[in-house]
């Protein structure tokens, strides 16, 4: 359910863009500045949630989390203009922050590398089937009411899941030993993971593969419902074959984890990603109709449903005592150069398909190039 949180709040409003720019007297294209701000404090916020998580315990930073999202949420709902819907988006995004950062920092309290590996992909999968129906419950919620609904039922959500946790999770986790240290160390710790060069590769990679889906997610409207011309429901059917694409990967993972290693399965997911986002980039340049152009994205989108449980796995495997700081870096670095890159997209798109999907693929490419660094470097590393 706090995985599912993320992915209900970028995605469930993304249907409503073309009623939330008429709204507030903005173009499509500035509506888009919200996603990218929730991205961006999603990102940044975790660089302070991590370390407190891993000194005042999960609960504790997961609990708050939650009531800043909600309350956040709420707000939206009553935000009359852009500047002021963007200041509670990022208020929001700091609340998802400290949610975000406490799920992969409990797993690696409580396990360690393939089966880590294999419990992210459990959760991966979690990740993906929310966003496939959180375009859909957006659009059910605008058929019954308007967009404000939309937040409203985030804010009930983040209510109700706060209470779930409360009596059931955390009543069941067993119990970890806080981090009795001084202060100082929140920031210092910070400087063993950015010392740490496999980790750092990780992160890199995941922070570029994340920023092509993110472009993706934050064009998706506009490719499908201002370029192609298609409805609400064709577009929620073909946001959702995205993740369906993504959970099939993430199933066809963690049977490949049974006989490969994570990070060999990682190399070769980044590598046909590459390959099949250079098919859209000349999809999208020969002016192919949507029905190619949906396939191609398809795809590309799908194989993050591998690449992200296994190169999370990895990139924490080495902190097994700072499993909230070294997640904390790698939530940090993701969302926020995906948020950067996101929004720099918005003022390259200039109204066309071509430049969204190029955006796409420098951000691939710069993940295999990361992932093309000798096999041998990294995995003798893994193994000691």
């Amino acid at each position: 359910m706090t995985v599912a949180l993320g992915p209900l709040a970028l995605d469930a409003y993304l249907p409503a863009f073309p009623l939330i720019a008429d709204e507030l007297g903005v173009g499509h294209g500035s509506v888009g500045l919200t996603l990218s701000a929730y991205v961006g404090a999603l990102g940044l916020a975790q660089l302070l949630g991590g370390p407190l998580s891993d000194r005042y315990g999960r609960q504790q930073i997961l609990l708050t989390g939650l009531a800043v999202f909600s309350c956040a949420a709420f707000m939206i709902a009553q935000a009359q203009t852009l500047p002021e819907m963007l200041g509670w988006r990022i208020l929001q995004g700091v609340g998802g922050a400290f949610c975000a950062v406490s799920v992969p920092a409990i797993v690696r309290d409580q396990t360690h590398g393939q089966d880590a590996a294999r419990l992210f992909g459990l959760i991966g999968l979690v990740m993906f089937i929310a966003p496939a129906a959180a375009p859909s419950i957006g659009t059910l919620l605008l058929y019954l009411s308007e967009w404000h609904a939309i937040f409203i039922a985030l804010a009930c959500y983040g209510v109700l899941l706060a209470v779930v946790l409360h009596f059931v999770l955390f009543r069941r986790l067993p119990p970890r030993q806080k981090e009795q240290t001084p202060l100082s160390t929140l920031v210092t710790n910070y400087g063993l993971v950015l010392r740490h060069s496999v980790t750092m590769r990780f992160v890199g990679l995941q922070a570029l593969c994340f920023s092509s889906m993110l472009v993706f997610i934050t064009h998706a409207s506009f490719i499908y419902q201002k370029w192609f011309g298609l409805s609400n429901a064709t577009f929620s059917t073909l946001f959702a074959a995205n993740i369906v694409a993504m959970a099939g990967l993430n199933l066809l993972n963690r049977r490949l984890l049974k006989r490969y290693q994570s990070v060999r399965i990682l190399r070769a997911c980044v590598f046909l990603q590459a390959i099949a986002v250079s098919v859209l980039v000349v999809c999208a340049w020969a002016g192919a109709p949507y029905w190619v152009v949906a396939i191609c994205i398809i795809m590309s989108v799908g194989f993050m449903g591998a690449i992200v449980p296994n190169n999370m796995a990895n990139a924490l495997e080495f902190f097994p005592h700072l499993g909230g700081t070294a997640a904390a870096m790698l939530g940090a670095a993701q969302f926020t150069i995906a948020g950067a890159i996101s929004a720099l997209s918005t003022s390259l798109a200039g109204g066309s398909l071509l430049p969204i999907v190029m955006v796409m693929a420098v951000c691939v490419y710069g993940a295999a190039i990361l992932a093309a660094g000798g096999p041998g470097a990294v995995e003798r590393e893994s193994r000691a």
